[in-house]
């Protein structure tokens, strides 16, 4: 009796497969392409993974980790995947694309515009979604925690708004089954989401590690001095209740040891454990947290440049799409337009996409509710860049400006049709002499052009348009996207 209850408990063991949290029911992987799966067992535990009439045999290395790679699959669900005595049940096989950044990438579909219409109609079981938990970490983690849902009204109005429309307009588009995973943090900078071996490799972004250095020395300090101030503001909260008015705002704690600031604590805690997962592409709508500093707002370039990149290689599946929404309009510190601009030269990058929405953002609301057309443009990103469809995605980009004459001509990719959204004169344009003062100047469509003058700059030798926190600017292509604002006075990367 001893014996077999020892054999019964070998036998357990053996059988204790563990998998991540991203491969659990309801799952979708990506379709026509490599897929890993992936897991622990005990040290040199045969595991065996079968889906689609493919069965792939693997052993758990020593220190329990084991890896097996399916074949391209083929769009379909719903089907089972099966690992050992594990079934994973509702699986279905499409597009995967993971939704990051920081609040506007968080803004829950309830927030949206039409909120109540748009979560009672949101039943798309051949969507699934997938929302990663917050979790800073100093190293790499294993696993997320999270869990995949089928898209319903219940489901999906806690899930990104703008990731939902991306993700609804593929559906249509493509009638495949669609996979978005949400992993983002309100308030966060990118260097969050950068690994620590991407931002130590780059001396451009030393100033991001040294500024956290300081940081952390001094937080003893500052967190004395905030556990203070916080116990003054729960005294003045309770009186505030207790006399029927609103509390102050409560402080916010310093950056140090834990905080979602920390460079790399978001890429080890929620982008790092998804890497083996097989998707399409990203979308992305982070930047605010950068605009900070016009120092900060200028390396942006550099550094999302660098977030890019260091996903790419981590993912080790070549340069997938990635595409991200610029800024929208808003009135702020006035470091907003520097930051678009890095946002413009990262579009140097191949397979990347940029949805402009200086036209649809809200002055007075740092988080405008219209996302239905966030994520329409991102789609039409996607459908472009990863899918390869004949349309047109991007409103007009500059690309260069000539003096000529009393006026610059302006170049642009994207810009067929260009005129005045709605008709009119175009707003938005600026022209400068050599003593760089601007004056606003008159647009006027030439083919793939526009020539740009002003009565009061005789002699113009720089241009820019919607360079302004809010801009007051109407230029769009004959596909109605709006033209991404632009400074010509400063050196550039290239195209």
């Amino acid at each position: 009796m001893f014996r077999f209850t020892l054999l019964l408990a070998a036998l357990s063991l053996h059988a204790a497969v563990k998998l991540p949290a991203v491969i659990s029911d309801h799952m979708v992987l990506e379709r026509g392409a490599p897929v890993r799966i992936w897991g622990w067992a005990s040290p040199g535990e045969d595991v065996r993974v079968e889906i689609q009439g493919q069965s792939v045999a693997v052993k758990a290395s020593p220190d329990g980790k084991w890896t097996a790679w399916l074949r391209p699959l083929i769009a379909a669900g719903p089907t089972e995947l099966k690992v050992n005595e594990t079934v994973i049940h509702d699986v279905l096989v499409g597009e995967v694309w993971l939704a990051s950044g920081q609040s506007n990438m968080e803004f829950k579909l309830q927030q949206a515009n039409h909120h109540d219409e748009e979560v009672a109609q949101a039943n798309y079981p051949l969507i699934h979604l997938f929302q990663v938990k917050r979790k800073v970490s100093d190293t790499p983690m294993d696993d997320v925690a999270g869990q995949w849902q089928v898209c319903s009204p219940e489901s999906a109005k806690t899930f990104s708004a703008a990731a939902y429309f991306f993700g609804r307009h593929l559906l249509h588009n493509l009638n495949v089954p669609i996979g978005l995973i949400e992993s983002d943090w309100g308030g966060t900078p990118a260097q969050s989401w950068t690994s620590r071996e991407a931002l130590s490799a780059d001396p451009a972004l030393k100033f991001i590690l040294d500024h956290w250095a300081d940081a952390l020395a001094k937080y003893p300090a500052a967190k004395e001095a905030y556990d203070q101030r916080l116990a003054a503001w729960k005294k003045e909260a309770a009186e505030a209740r207790a006399a029927g008015k609103t509390p102050p705002r409560q402080p916010g704690a310093p950056e140090g040891p834990g905080h979602q600031n920390t460079p790399a604590g978001l890429w080890n805690g929620m982008i790092a454990p998804l890497v083996p997962y097989a998707i399409r592409g990203a979308i992305w709508y982070q930047g605010e947290s950068n605009a900070n500093s016009d120092e900060h707002a200028y390396q942006y370039r550099r550094l999302f440049g660098t977030m890019i990149e260091d996903w790419r290689n981590r993912w080790g599946e070549g340069d997938f799409p990635f595409l991200f929404v610029q800024l929208a309009n808003y009135q702020t510190n006035g470091r907003w337009p520097v930051l678009r601009e890095s946002q413009n030269e990262t579009l140097r990058l191949a397979n990347t996409g940029m949805a402009v929405i200086v036209d649809i953002g809200d002055a007075h609301n740092i988080h405008p509710t219209d996302k239905q057309d966030v994520g329409l443009r991102l789609a039409l990103a996607a459908r472009a860049i990863a899918y390869h469809q004949p349309i047109e995605y991007s409103g007009p980009v500059f690309r260069t400006a000539a003096t000529e004459g009393g006026a610059m001509r302006v170049y642009f990719t994207h810009a067929a049709g260009m005129a005045a959204r709605g008709g009119g004169e175009i707003k938005g344009f600026e022209v400068a002499g050599a003593d760089g003062k601007y004056a606003p100047a008159e647009a006027k469509v030439d083919g793939s052009t526009i020539l740009v003058s002003s009565s009061t700059v005789t002699s113009p030798v720089s241009v820019r348009y919607g360079w302004a926190d809010d801009p007051d600017c109407n230029l769009v292509n004959q596909a109605g996207l709006p033209a991404s604002p632009f400074r010509g006075d400063v050196p550039r990367y290239g195209w």
